[in-house]
């Protein structure tokens, strides 16, 4: 059905809008496009086939990981070790302790010293025809021993070459050498002069090699390696860089079942390398782990000897005193001794000895925690109390001290952050001193009852002579004084004990081994699927960008529907030399579609409107190129060939086409008529149609516009309707000047030419607006240029006759592939 008008009244202005819009984007074309430009899809995909096959096969830098796991458990209590009762304490959830070993573990104090003690800042790599690849250290028959007094040069590699015979030549680069070079003692950058690059040099194993970037010796390695390298490559980084390398590989996992379990994965590039560097960071790790939990218990067990040094020298004078007393006054043998009341103040005395001494533990405890010297506290086992939560907030208070020097270095003492690590602290200190006060106020109890029943027991000694009473204050002042020392020496085997027994709480379940596990990285399929899929999206962009910024005409459904203007018909493309189809090959389907044109013209014009005259059928475009005057001289030609006399008029004063064509001349034409130059029989020339004449435009005159909106060229037309059936008028494009406009006011027909693949659609905006505005009546599109071999967007019948040996053109046609490929398809499943 050929779209109308419509002529509704009162449309919304959304309705008004949708006229002459088109979509922005075609998916239908835009994927017939894809499938025109195959073959560079098909290309991409070998390119990127080929590179993503040299990536993996030369560049690709393999991944490898290992992994350790262990267990943590809680047999000791440690300040410098948090236990399992800050959970309880601070009510949180999980294996605090085994958090603590994970910070340790990613700490930068603790990878730096195994990156110093295993030299981890000298990495290993082999180069073959194209690819290089990492080795561990242990794969190489030799090291590299650096001498850390001499300035180095980092991430500057240095090739070692065997010579045989444990001779080695040392091969620099060519250039790169630096006067900015690394100290591995001060781990800081110094600049020194210049100097000129230094030459290749050979040396033996254990000879120093000496220039002004380097000073190193090569160590033969002690084990047999078991690959087999022609090439050494060592290159040296920082301390810092190697750290930082190092814990940007390693992750640290709990098992989900049992919070205790450790499991530490190492990425790296070599397996050997990664397996060495887990078990010795563990082996480090339980040793640190070991001799923390030890510190307390060695500091006790310095404290309690010098205190046990002390009370020895009381313990000799007070015995000095008590001999003294025996021998001089004989009063060793007191008659009626009370002995029962005697033992119970030995007793008694005893105990307030023991509590004396453990006071004096917790001054120690007090005055370390108020100095902040935590690595001299000693244990509260000392001080006679083992309290969780006592040692939760000592470690506390370490760790938030330590935070707080941390912290001092970036804010100010003012700032925000500082004033809450205070608070914290405050708060850990408030929780210590607490602790502390209780068990004084608990000991001084004790010490005030105790005196109490010493103070009884006392009163039952009285009746003794005075020199007696003596005697026995002495003898009990020994006694406490020996109680003091029996107590601080049973406290100090149980902290050497402890010493001595002590293990860490560290254990290795599953060690990292070499097992051959495969690489992890990089993923090669993945990779390559990126690399092809990459490529591939090149052409199909550059056709997406096309697709957006190409606003040209291409879907006749999408015309029909945004223009709602009828459709005359589509004329596929002219192979002619020139304009002269329906005369030259009157069998073609371009001459067909031309007759069906004809024949849809008279829909457009009103019946009976003055019968007797001429019809004059007017033909514009937007702009030029687009076949207005092609479409002219056929329609012309085609109406001339059906007994119909018809005239065509070239009024595109502007820019004269017709008469080459016709083989015309064009001295004189209808702007010399419109100036009254010549007459109107001058301008009128016979064609080979007997019923087609042309009048030429004639000499471009200065003002095309005038004459053509001029009285003259009305009455021209008029009295050319008295003698003629069809007027046909080639003229100016409507988006370049409105002369149409204005001629359009007096034809009886108008037809605008669009042109497949050349009109913007945004050209059609205007002509459409003043259709359905009423401003223009009878107008009909023609689709030109139509490909037909593109079988896209319409389906009304135009453009199927290639192939069955109706038109002309059907004895060069040649199927296309695809459409060979479905009949091929439909023969298959058709058999019987």
């Amino acid at each position: 059905m050929i779209p109308e008008r419509d002529n509704k009244v009162g449309k919304s202005e959304p309705q008004k809008e949708k006229y002459g819009s088109f979509a922005l984007f075609d998916i239908e074309h835009f994927l017939r496009r894809i499938l025109k430009n195959w073959y560079w899809f098909v290309f991409m995909l070998c390119i990127g086939y080929v590179i993503s096959w040299i990536y993996s096969k030369y560049y690709a830098q393999n991944i490898y990981a290992s992994n350790l796991s262990l267990s943590v458990s809680n047999n000791t209590s440690s300040y410098f070790t948090p236990t399992q009762s800050i959970n309880f304490i601070w009510g949180q959830n999980g294996n605090q302790d085994g958090v603590y070993l994970k910070k340790m573990l990613l700490s930068r104090s603790h990878n730096e010293f195994l990156v110093k003690e295993l030299d981890l800042f000298v990495n290993y790599s082999t180069k073959g025809v194209i690819k290089s690849t990492y080795i561990d250290k242990t794969d190489s028959p030799i090291f590299m021993q650096v001498d850390k007094k001499h300035l180095q040069q980092i991430n500057y590699p240095v090739t070692l070459i065997p010579k045989g015979k444990d001779m080695y030549e040392v091969v620099l680069p060519e250039e790169g050498q630096s006067t900015n070079l690394y100290s591995y003692e001060s781990e800081g950058f110094q600049s020194i002069n210049e100097y000129a690059k230094p030459a290749n040099k050979i040396i033996r194993v254990n000879e120093w090699y000496n220039s002004p970037n380097l000073r190193f010796r090569l160590v033969k390695n002690t084990e047999t390696p078991k690959i087999k390298v022609n090439n050494i490559i060592v290159t040296l980084n920082s301390v810092n860089q190697s750290v930082n390398d190092i814990v940007s590989t390693i992750a640290v996992e709990f098992d989900k079942e049992i919070g205790t379990i450790m499991i530490i994965n190492k990425k790296g590039f070599n397996l050997n390398s990664t397996v060495n560097f887990l078990n010795k960071s563990v082996t480090e790790l339980q040793k640190k782990r070991l001799a923390d939990k030890n510190i307390v218990n060695k500091n006790t067990d310095v404290y309690l000897q010098a205190n046990i040094d002390n009370i020895r020298k009381k313990l000799d004078s007070s015995a000095a005193v008590l001999n003294y007393l025996k021998t001089s006054e004989k009063l060793y043998n007191i008659k009626d001794r009370d002995e029962k009341s005697l033992d119970k103040i030995k007793e008694l005395e005893g105990k307030k000895a023991d509590i004396i001494s453990k006071i004096s533990s917790l001054n120690n405890i007090k005055t370390t925690l108020q100095t902040q010297d935590f690595d001299k506290m000693i244990s509260t086992n000392a001080a006679g109390f083992e309290d969780g939560f006592f040692s939760a907030t000592v470690t506390e208070l370490k760790a938030l001290y330590t935070k707080k020097r941390e912290m001092a270095t970036i804010y100010k003492a003012n700032s925000e952050p500082m004033k809450e690590i205070n608070r914290l602290i405050d708060e850990a200190r408030s929780g210590s001193s607490g602790t502390l006060r209780n068990y004084y106020t608990r000991y001084y109890d004790e010490i005030n009852k105790i005196d109490r029943q010493v103070a009884d027991a006392n009163s039952d000694l009285n009746s003794y002579p005075e020199k007696e009473r003596r005697y026995l204050d002495a003898e009990r002042g020994y006694n406490m004084i020996e109680a003091t020392y029996n107590s601080l020496l049973s406290r100090q085997n149980e902290a050497q004990m402890k010493v001595a027994t002590n293990q860490s709480d560290i254990t290795v379940i599953d060690p990292a081994k070499n097992l051959g596990q495969g690489a992890i990285g990089p993923n090669v399929k993945a990779i390559k699927f990126g690399i092809i899929s990459g490529l591939l999206l090149l052409p199909l962009l550059f056709i997406l960008i096309g697709e957006v910024l190409d606003n040209k005409m291409r879907n006749i459904k999408e015309l029909l529907s945004a223009t709602k203007i009828p459709l005359l018909g589509v004329i596929g493309n002219n192979s002619n030399e020139n304009m002269l189809t329906v005369l030259e090959q009157p069998k073609s389907s371009v001459s067909e579609a031309f007759r069906g044109i004809r024949a849809s013209i008279r829909f457009l014009m009103e019946n009976g409107k003055e019968e007797g005259k001429g019809k004059t059928i007017l033909i514009t475009s937007s702009i030029g190129g687009e076949g207005k005057t092609y479409i002219s001289i056929n329609l012309a030609s085609v109406i001339g060939l059906s007994d119909k006399k018809t005239i065509l008029l070239g009024m595109d004063l502007r820019k004269p086409k017709i008469f080459g064509d016709f083989k015309i001349d064009n001295k004189y034409g209808i702007s010399n008529y419109l100036t009254g130059e010549v007459d109107i029989e001058q301008i009128i020339n016979k064609t080979k149609i007997p019923n087609l004449d042309v009048a030429t435009s004639g000499p471009i005159p200065p003002n095309p516009s005038e004459l053509l909106m001029s009285e003259r060229n009305i009455k021209f037309i008029e009295e050319l309707k008295e003698k003629y059936d069809f007027i046909i008028i080639d003229s100016p494009p409507v988006g370049l000047v409105a002369d149409s406009y204005e001629l359009m006011k007096y034809s009886d027909a108008n037809i605008y030419v669009v042109r497949h693949e050349y009109t913007e659609k945004y050209m059609l905006k205007m002509i459409t607006e003043k259709y359905h505005q009423g401003e223009i009546d009878h107008l009909g599109l023609i689709y030109n240029d139509y490909n037909t071999k593109q079988g896209y967007g319409y389906g009304y019948g135009y453009g199927y006759g290639y192939g069955y040996g109706y038109f002309d053109e059907d004895k060069n046609y040649k199927e296309p592939l695809l459409i060979k490929i479905r009949n091929k398809v439909q023969t298959i499943f058709n058999k019987k």
